[in-house]
């Protein structure tokens, strides 16, 4: 099966480089795999409150056993997306798109590939995207912070404006 896919995807990619890509993602699959499910047990083990079941908590223990919950959550939910998105990339690479900017069509690098496995844009195109991101964050927050003066200004119009004196 794999002779099919690396044919399938010689006309874009080379077969050394979908072996390397696969294997590559791979390792990162099955490292992730492990990290989620050893979380996962190692939550189920300890139990409620860090495995301190039958004791009884003061405040500032039960508030702590909470927000260590929360990390640990939190950790398995950031793992879970990041397999998430590893595999979607073995996907990609199965239909030969893989390793391949989504808004240039140029090569990802292999060093960010490394670094990113799930990378869908090359660098310039990622930091470009990034930038007008940012500048539409902005655009919108100084929209917003124009509308709420106006709200604020509108509203203290209204509240000096009650004719019975009763401020609402």
């Amino acid at each position: 099966m794999a002779t099919q896919q690396s044919v399938r995807t010689t006309g874009r990619m080379s077969a050394s480089r979908y072996s390397e890509l696969k294997r590559m993602l791979d390792e990162r699959q099955q490292e992730l795999q492990a990290q989620v499910v050893g979380r996962m047990r190692d939550v189920r083990e300890e139990g409620t409150w860090g495995g301190k079941m039958n004791e009884v908590l003061d405040a500032v223990e039960s508030s702590e056993a909470d927000i260590q919950e929360d990390l640990e959550f939190a950790l398995i939910q950031m793992k879970s997306e990041t397999l998430n998105k590893v595999n979607d990339a073995l996907l990609r690479l199965d239909r030969g798109d893989y390793g391949y900017c989504f808004d240039c069509g140029e090569e990802i690098a292999e060093k960010r590939l490394r670094a990113l496995p799930f990378a869908v844009r090359c660098k310039s195109c990622e930091e470009a995207r990034e930038t007008a991101e940012k500048r539409h964050r902005q655009t919108a927050a100084r929209r917003g912070g124009a509308a709420m003066k106006r709200s604020r200004r509108g509203s203290s119009n209204a509240i000096a404006a009650q004719p019975d004196g009763v401020f609402t």
